[in-house]
């Protein structure tokens, strides 16, 4: 890349970081793996910077690089979580602060047992505010697709809540 792409390139980067930082927590539940999937994102965006003609479609492609990404990460065996009957620690049993913001946390903690692929159509619809139609281009699937599986995302997330609402109150 020449100076003048570099410079454009840094430009955006500067300008977009945090908002794809946050785009890619929502994906997956966790700052030190969205930030992961927000270097895996703007990597790609930097190897094929000289190459996209259309500039305004430059968003879209971060999407839908980092949904790619968070969706893939999910796959690979070393992110598997296993659960087990006992903790290997003790809960602490004083009410702190994660209480105190009980709203948010609960759902961040509830997005993060919906299915994966659920989860990005989730945060596409809801947190990035696009339409049925964007949805499906950034996730290359059908809007069918894309309606079917914000229903059953929602009935995941609703199901989850429900859960933690009888459990703690």
């Amino acid at each position: 890349m020449d100076q003048r792409d570099e410079e454009e390139f840094a430009e955006y980067f500067a300008a977009r970081r945090d908002a794809v930082r946050r785009t890619a927590y929502m994906l997956c539940g966790d700052w030190h793996r969205a930030d992961d999937l927000a270097q895996t994102a703007f990597v790609a965006l930097h190897r094929r910077w000289k190459k996209i003609r259309d500039r305004a479609a430059t968003d879209a492609y971060v999407r839908k690089t980092l949904v790619r990404a968070s969706i893939d990460e999910s796959r690979r065996p070393w992110r598997r979580e296993w659960q087990t009957e006992t903790l290997p620690e003790p809960a602490d049993d004083t009410p702190g602060l994660d209480e105190l913001v009980a709203t948010r946390e609960d759902l961040l903690a509830a997005l993060k047992e919906v299915p994966p692929r659920q989860r990005a159509v989730l945060v596409l619809r809801f947190f990035e505010g696009l339409d049925v139609t964007s949805a499906a281009k950034e996730l290359g699937c059908s809007e069918g697709n894309v309606k079917s599986q914000t229903a059953r995302g929602l009935a995941n997330l609703k199901q989850v809540l429900e859960r933690e609402v009888e459990t703690n109150g």
